[in-house]
This record gives C-alpha cells, sequence and structure tokens, in this order.
C-alpha cells in the first residue's frame, strides 16, 4: 500500500516534469508562474513531497493543463468511469424544468432508435449486396 502511494507521487512528479518539458519551460519559470519555490517544486518533481489541491491546481494552471489530471494522478479524484447514462444525467439536471428533461429524453431516445434503424438497414445492405434485395441467391 506504501509502496503504491510512493509510486503514484513519483509518477505525478514525473509528469509534471514531462509537461514542463513539453512546454519548454524552466524549473524556476514555472515555480514563477505557479507561485511554489524551486526547490519545492522541485522536490514535488522528484516525488519526495506531497502538494496539496490547491499547489496542484496551481502547477496546473501554469502548464496550462487541466487541475483534473493532476488530481487524478495524485489520487485525489477517480479516473472518470468510461460509461456514462445521458438520461439519468438528464434527470439530474435541476436547472432544467420537468418538461424540458422529458424532452430531452425524448430526443435523446428518438436519436437513438433513429441510428439503431440506420445500422440495421447498412447492415442489411451489406449482407445482401447491392442489387440483391430480396431476391433468392441463384445456383
Amino acid at each position: 500500500m506504501r509502496d503504491d502511494l510512493d509510486r503514484r507521487w513519483q509518477d505525478l512528479g514525473e509528469f509534471i516534469r514531462e509537461q514542463r518539458n513539453v512546454g519548454q519551460m524552466s524549473l524556476r519559470k514555472l515555480s514563477d508562474l505557479a507561485g511554489v519555490s524551486n526547490p519545492y517544486l522541485s522536490q514535488i518533481e522528484r516525488g519526495l513531497r506531497r502538494p496539496s489541491a490547491e499547489i496542484l491546481q496551481q502547477i496546473a494552471r501554469a502548464l496550462e493543463i487541466s487541475a483534473e489530471s493532476l488530481y487524478i494522478r495524485a489520487g485525489i479524484l477517480d479516473e472518470p468511469t468510461s460509461t456514462v447514462d445521458p438520461i439519468s444525467e438528464i434527470r439530474r439536471d435541476q436547472t432544467l424544468t420537468e418538461e424540458q428533461r422529458k424532452s430531452l429524453i425524448r430526443i435523446y431516445e428518438s436519436f437513438r432508435r433513429e441510428n439503431e434503424l440506420t445500422g440495421a438497414l447498412a447492415l442489411s445492405a451489406v449482407t445482401d449486396g447491392p442489387g440483391d434485395e430480396g431476391n433468392p441467391p441463384s445456383a
């Protein structure tokens, strides 16, 4: 467990260093932009320090990357799941009225049905071949 945590901080530091190098930024320049001391940033890059979420946000802003990517690497946030249920998300959105949510769900479901139908027709055209619509195969 401890080794995994140490490895995570080491990976985070390496990622920050890589991003700094990609941006062709010196350690001193990044430390100035992020508002952290040069030695502290160096220790973060070497995995010796565990910065707070606020410090990670400052570093992310200076590197012009998302703070979320650093939070995930640091273990502050979990990686997003690959499956999103749009209908659940629409139902959860409290900025919409109930009628707006219902309308969006109907539209979304109609697009899904349309795409399924289009996909089925395209598949049938491929399997039947051109010019074979409804004709039995010849011997």
